[in-house]
């Protein structure tokens, strides 16, 4: 019994956050909609952007015209660019410290050899979510290669198994807040065309008056129009430009991964 009780501690799974991020985006949202909120208010609504007439004197007064959609135009806006820059910071923690690609040939290497300890100190050097599960893998490696009891085949599934067991745990937090930035790239573009739309209806309401058509209120209708317009292109846009930037990314460390696990397995079939 007092043989057993490293082994079962060295099984445990390690519960470290190796791509740590924001948890709650609800709060991000929640923050951002009060800045833009502000924003609204006190510098595009600022009196010095306005002549005595009401009219914008610069983009920030126009901005202002562009109506109450702008907020939350601007609350989307500014969530896409906080989440991708939360997700730049985590992907590059997960990552590790040294370049994916040497690091995996540096532990194919090592296996080759049945050098286990240059493979954790790989591990150790690397850090990051594909040294983990590598480093979770070494582990159960070591275990089945001293266990007795249980056949090749079922060392080789239990080997197996831990690799999806880690690769299991670290993906969530890899993917972690990006179904929120593929929602941007939709709902951002839905509540431009919504203030696309207002803007419009005010403009032809303008026209639609009997004799001189009220140029303020075309020309509000139409700012209105343009700038919603504006916001919910830019924000789609970059919305739609980090989900794929990042889902690459992620694509990359999986294949990492999965390579990396394949080669554990293999080497353990192979020399035992």
């Amino acid at each position: 019994m007092e043989a057993q009780k490293p082994t079962a501690q060295a099984a445990k799974p390690s519960k470290k956050n190796n791509a740590p991020g924001i948890k709650n985006a609800s709060w991000v949202i929640v923050i951002c909609l009060c800045i833009a909120v502000c924003l609204f208010i006190f510098w595009f609504g600022n009196d010095m952007h306005f002549d005595e007439d009401g009219h914008p004197q610069n983009l920030w007064g126009t901005i202002y015209k562009g109506g109450v959609i702008v907020p939350i135009l601007q609350t989307l806006f500014l969530t896409v660019i906080v989440l991708a820059v939360e997700r730049g910071i985590a992907l590059s923690a997960a990552k590790g410290k040294g370049n994916i690609a040497k690091f995996v040939s540096g532990v194919k290497a090592a296996l080759a050899k049945n050098d286990l300890a240059a493979a954790h100190k790989l591990c150790a050097q690397q850090k990051g979510s594909v040294a983990a599960v590598v480093e979770a893998a070494l582990v159960r490696y070591e275990e089945m290669d001293k266990n007795t009891v249980l056949t090749k085949e079922q060392k080789i599934a239990n080997l197996q198994k831990q690799v999806e067991e880690a690769t299991a745990l670290e993906m969530p937090t890899l993917q972690q807040n990006l179904p929120i930035i593929a929602t941007m790239t939709t709902l951002g573009t839905l509540v431009g065309l919504l203030g696309t739309v207002i803007g419009m209806i005010k403009s032809f309401q303008a026209l639609s008056q009997s004799g001189a058509p009220d140029s303020t209120e075309l020309s509000t209708g139409i700012s209105e129009a343009l700038i919603n317009t504006a916001f919910g292109i830019a924000t789609g846009a970059f919305a739609v430009i980090f989900y794929n930037y990042y889902t690459n990314k992620i694509d990359n460390l999986t294949y990492a991964i999965d390579e990396i696990g394949f080669s554990i397995v293999q080497t353990f079939a192979a020399t035992h």
